[in-house]
């Protein structure tokens, strides 16, 4: 062990060095403001009790040893000055004022100063603050004559980096704008200041972005030294403030002046103290004329400036019962600005990328999931981690016609914002594709093209599904994804035998779709792999636990009642553990509840002039069937208009269709592939009223083209 120890004291940042190596004439008067010095001793010694406060003289009776004293504790190591037994200007020292000796490598703790009674640094000019020495007046080392009173020197300089180094250490863990100016409060208070306030611009600019406006400083954050304090870490006892102090600290909003003084002291850069001419005048303004500040160098004003400008300000204060700031705390000020400043510049930078991130994938996926006849949906979404929150993965709930609705869930290889980008690509392009009313497998092939269009490495998977409600069955075809999970109304959860398929963006494949049952009252799971697959286990483990998931889950409601969407999907996410969160999830489920053949009235019309007149009658036999004979009139005036439009363009028999749900929809089908479009009629027409009405008539109304033809739809409030 070196024989020269640092011993610390945590009650500020200017902490004394002991060694061996300590000159023996004061070098700088201040120096002994936080401690008293310890006097030489003699060889073999006993370490003499710290003088209490208010004692008339110091070291004049010898403390208790700590322990027996070895050989090698009267042996000087290599690096350690021990006087000579035969050195000059000697003197046998008197039994109540024993000499000192310097501490081995086996006694490091024997010179080890006791704090003061009362925790109050000790204060410059005090009897205590003189070295001890012989009865002659002169230092056994050196056989010169001690200084006749004034504080000892202390080196600290390697105290000030250290604690430089261990605040710009906490400031830098820091990731947003919040957490570093707490990492500089609590760095700072108590060790460095009794008090901080911390200026920041508003709005905080970002980047290269110019500011417009006058600048502003808000109150982002202060920090001050409690009422009551534990000494148990050595910390110094808080002294209570005043109350016109720190505690009426309340100005938040500072318009700085073009060309006053505060404006100055910003441009300026460099920390001051408060009593420079510049901040006598700058911190009114900063603070308001009803903060008193304490005098002297007891506070220091330092701008904070990031990469390309003044972000903001930062004041610290002492109280005037502890020692005044020096010359070299204002580079420890400028330290601490400087880092704290470009960690602002970058958490700003960081919140704006992840702003936009965020958005991006928000703008990607559903903002909510809609409402179709027969089927009610779920979904979650979870990004690979907070801090990347950003994905391919996707899922989507589209409406079509004849009241099914198409289920897609899709992953983008890879978890960033070109794989949001391509995610966002695809997801339009199934969208539009949907609205064609294509089959799943043909909605694949085109999407399989347009990734192909977009990169040769733009590689995904999906897996699309139609369910209809009135037949109670779904088509699903699959590119590469993992399987869907359907859970039974009487608790059996079943994995879904689908052609697994090839991923979308390979090229030159074929995609198979396949019709199963949906009966009421199951629920379709469809998922991501980032759910089931992670470095802990492979995929079809992770699926078969997600299906046994899905089966005790079901348990718990009972073979009568399915579980709710929403706590069955959080049950879902509920099965990952520690280290499964390796890609981001997205989780789509859909509740079958289905349409029963009771509520169903579907018929076939001749394209003929007595074709509106037939379906007048077969809708007025369907309401009084349903008991909604109140309905007969407007349902009657709008099947008959939308009746007439389709036969006066179609070449084949027109459907009709009425669905009794919690609203009554009607659904008029033909082989015309151009869609209506509302417009005003002129008085001198003879037509074009049919939608105008429908317009005003009806809940909502809309008209989807379909491979065959087209649909015109409408809905009506049930009375």
């Amino acid at each position: 062990m070196d024989s020269t120890r640092v011993t610390e004291h945590p009650t500020s940042h200017e902490r004394r060095q002991s060694g061996a190596g300590r000159p023996s004439t004061p070098a700088d008067p201040r120096g002994a403001l936080l401690h008293t010095p310890e006097p030489l001793r003699a060889p073999g010694a006993l370490p003499a009790q710290p003088a209490r406060t208010g004692d008339a003289s110091t070291g004049s009776a010898p403390s208790t040893p700590r322990g027996q004293h070895g050989s090698s504790g009267t042996q000087a190591s290599a690096s350690t000055d021990t006087p000579s037994p035969s050195g000059t200007g000697a003197s046998t020292p008197p039994p109540a004022a024993p000499e000192h000796s310097q501490p081995s490598a086996s006694e490091p703790d024997a010179h080890r100063p006791r704090p003061a009674p009362e925790g109050i640094p000790a204060q410059p000019g005090a009897e205590g603050d003189r070295p001890s020495g012989n009865s002659a007046g002169t230092d056994r080392r050196t056989g010169q004559g001690l200084p006749h009173a004034g504080p000892m020197p202390m080196r600290r300089d390697g105290d000030r980096l250290r604690f430089v180094g261990a605040a710009t250490r906490r400031i830098a863990r820091g990731i947003d704008l919040d957490e570093i100016v707490m990492g500089l409060c609590r760095a700072t208070v108590p060790t460095f200041s009794d008090a901080i306030l911390v200026y920041l611009r508003d709005p905080l600019p970002v980047g290269d972005e110019r500011p417009t406006g006058p600048l502003v400083l808000r109150l982002r954050r202060t920090d001050r030294i409690p009422e009551e304090r534990d000494t148990e870490n050595g910390f110094m006892p808080a002294l209570r403030p005043e109350p016109n102090e720190l505690s009426a600290m309340t100005a938040e909003l500072c318009e700085v002046r073009p060309g006053g003084a505060l404006a100055e002291v910003l441009r300026g850069v460099r920390p001051v103290f408060a009593d420079a001419p510049a901040a006598r005048a700058a911190l009114p303004e900063l603070l308001g004329d009803e903060l008193i500040v304490p005098t002297g160098q007891r506070a220091i004003l330092a701008p904070l400036r990031g990469r390309r400008r003044v972000i903001g300000a930062a004041l610290f204060v002492r109280r005037p019962e502890r020692m005044a700031f020096e010359t070299d705390d204002l580079l420890v000020a400028a330290q601490l600005a400087t880092h704290s400043a470009l960690g602002i510049d970058k958490a700003v930078l960081y919140g704006r990328e992840a702003y936009i991130a965020d958005e991006l994938q928000r703008t990607m996926l559903p903002e909510t999931l809609p409402r179709p006849t027969g089927v009610r949906l779920a979904s979650r979404y979870l990004p690979a981690a907070e801090t990347a929150r950003v994905g391919g993965d996707w899922y989507d709930a589209i409406p079509l016609p004849g009241s099914r609705v198409a289920l897609v869930v899709g992953d983008v290889m890879g978890h960033s914002m070109t794989s949001a980008a391509i995610m966002g690509q695809l997801r339009t392009t199934a969208q539009t594709l949907a609205g064609l009313d294509l089959p799943p497998q043909e909605v694949l092939h085109h999407l399989d093209e347009q990734a192909q269009r977009l990169g040769t490495d733009r590689m995904a998977t999906c897996l699309y599904a139609v369910y209809d409600p009135v037949a109670h069955r779904i088509t699903i075809a699959n590119a590469g994804h993992p399987p869907p999970v359907l859970l039974h109304l009487g608790g059996r959860a079943e994995v879904l035998r689908v052609p697994p398929g090839a991923p979308i963006g390979v090229g030159g494949v074929d995609f198979e779709a396949v019709e199963l049952d949906a009966p009421a009252g199951a629920t379709l799971l469809l998922y991501t792999d980032g759910l089931v697959e992670s470095r802990l286990r492979d995929v079809w483990t992770g699926i078969e636990q997600l299906r046994e998931k899905l089966a005790a889950t079901a348990q718990l409601t009972g073979p009568d009642h399915p579980p709710p969407l929403e706590a069955l999907c959080d049950e879902v996410l509920d099965m990952l553990g520690p280290g499964d969160r390796d890609d981001d999830i997205a989780l789509l489920a859909a509740r079958f509840d289905g349409i029963a053949p009771s509520d169903v009235a579907y018929w076939f019309l001749e394209p003929e002039d007595a074709a509106p007149g037939r379906a007048r009658r077969l809708a007025r036999r369907a309401l009084s069937r349903w008991g909604m004979e109140d309905m007969s009139d407007s349902v009657e005036l709008l099947v008959s208009e939308v009746v007439t439009n389709a036969v006066r363009y179609a070449s084949r028999p027109v459907t009709l269709r009425l669905l009794r749900t919690d609203v009554l929809r009607c659904e008029v089908g033909d082989d015309v592939p151009q869609l209506p479009r509302l417009r005003q009629a002129r008085a001198t027409d003879e037509g074009g009223r049919g939608l105008y009405l429908v317009n005003k008539l009806a809940r909502r109304w809309g008209a989807t083209r379909l491979s065959t033809g087209k649909v015109v739809w409408f809905e009506l409030n049930r009375g």
